[in-house]
């Protein structure tokens, strides 16, 4: 049985961090869902910039989009859900066979609206209605600017995938956000079918300490701080409040593991999945990732729901001198400029390729 399968079994969902048109047009991605147990898929602006980048997969479709008048996000939201809808239609009946729970994709609402509520909140509507998929769900950052954003977009039925979570504190208040909207829907009469994941990365925090502990504290952080939000979210399905919502149709918003990918080459590629096989929650992690781990990667039990062995490990960072709070809050801060600096990239991507393949098109005209 291969160490995927194993996962799998163990109750951990199995999604890849990644999207291109290659993936889709290859055979690839439908590989990794009858081989690899990959059962949904994370998109972020990042991704699509490599993705647009790597080739002429994607000039057709700017060049026609161009033509018709579109340019920036316009464009870039109707190349990437043209990806994204395939990629939803071949998890579909993951989707139906789990009643909602798998099988999902995932969209960002643009990083630029981090901090406006009300954008935020627009533009998820926007999304999943053009999308016009089930099984899609809208990114939203787990911002105080956008925890509102998550409950309202929740309570009108949009599906929210909760980004840029890195703490247990971080991840309650995204949890608190769903919960509340859930809660409005109750009380409206309305159906609560609405699904959402929060999404707490993990390789981040290593990547900001290693350099300032011991040898004996190096990677150990960030499944320190995951092991503290899985008690945290093994309490609240235990919660009343929750089971009253479960009670009445609600489905859980599953944890997902983020940034599992590790950059430290002295580590094992499958380190973090290794270390987060936990029942109940979703790993989405990069291609290299997925195959290390497919490849010789081990499964050997669930972690602690408890969280005394993360508070441990905790303490130790603490005498170490590691404000876990502000750090937490300083990696949301730089996460979301991170996303920022991407968008932007990508958004000049696709304006420079529009630009080439135009005059491309105006020398051919020319010479015909």
């Amino acid at each position: 049985m291969k160490p995927t399968e194993r996962l799998h079994q163990l109750g951990q969902s199995l999604w890849l961090d990644n999207i291109s048109r290659r993936i889709l047009d290859d055979g690839t991605l439908r590989r990794y869902i009858d081989e690899l147990c990959v059962t949904g898929l994370t998109s972020n602006p990042t991704i699509f910039d490599e993705a647009i980048g790597a080739g002429d997969a994607y000039d057709a479709g700017i060049r026609s989009k161009a033509r018709a008048g579109k340019s920036g996000e316009e464009l870039f939201l109707e190349l990437a859900l043209e990806d994204l809808r395939r990629a939803a239609d071949m998890f579909r009946s993951i989707f139906d066979a789990t009643d909602g729970v798998d099988g999902w994709v995932s969209m960002e609402v643009s990083p630029l609206l981090a901090d406006d509520t009300a954008g935020s909140i627009e533009a998820a509507l926007q999304i999943y209605r053009q999308a016009d998929r089930p099984n899609l769900f809208v990114k939203i950052p787990g911002t105080v600017q956008g925890i509102p954003a998550i409950e309202e977009s929740i309570f009108a039925g949009v599906p929210v995938n909760v980004t840029l979570l890195f703490s247990s504190e971080q991840y309650l208040a995204a949890a608190n956000a769903y919960l509340r909207g859930l809660e409005r829907r109750l009380a409206a009469g309305l159906e609560l079918n609405v699904g959402s994941v929060a999404s707490v990365f993990v390789s981040r925090w290593d990547r900001a300490v290693n350099d300032q502990v011991t040898s004996a504290l190096l990677n150990r952080l960030g499944i320190a701080i995951a092991g503290r939000t899985y008690h945290e979210y093994r309490e609240l399905l235990l919660s009343a409040r929750w089971q009253k919502l479960a009670a009445a149709g609600a489905q859980p918003q599953r944890l997902l593991w983020g940034s599992t990918g590790m950059k430290d080459p002295a580590a094992s590629a499958a380190f973090y999945v290794e270390a987060l096989a936990a029942p109940d929650t979703i790993n989405t992690m990069p291609e290299k990732t997925l195959l290390a781990f497919a490849e010789g990667g081990q499964v050997n039990g669930a972690m602690a729901d408890d969280g005394s062995g993360a508070e441990t490990v905790l303490h130790k960072f603490s005498q170490a001198g590691v404000d876990v709070e502000a750090l937490a809050a300083q990696l949301q801060h730089d996460g979301a400029q991170a996303f920022v600096k991407s968008w932007t990239a990508l958004l000049q991507r696709i304006a420079d390729k529009s630009e080439v393949l135009a005059e491309a098109g105006s020398q051919v005209a020319k010479t015909a």
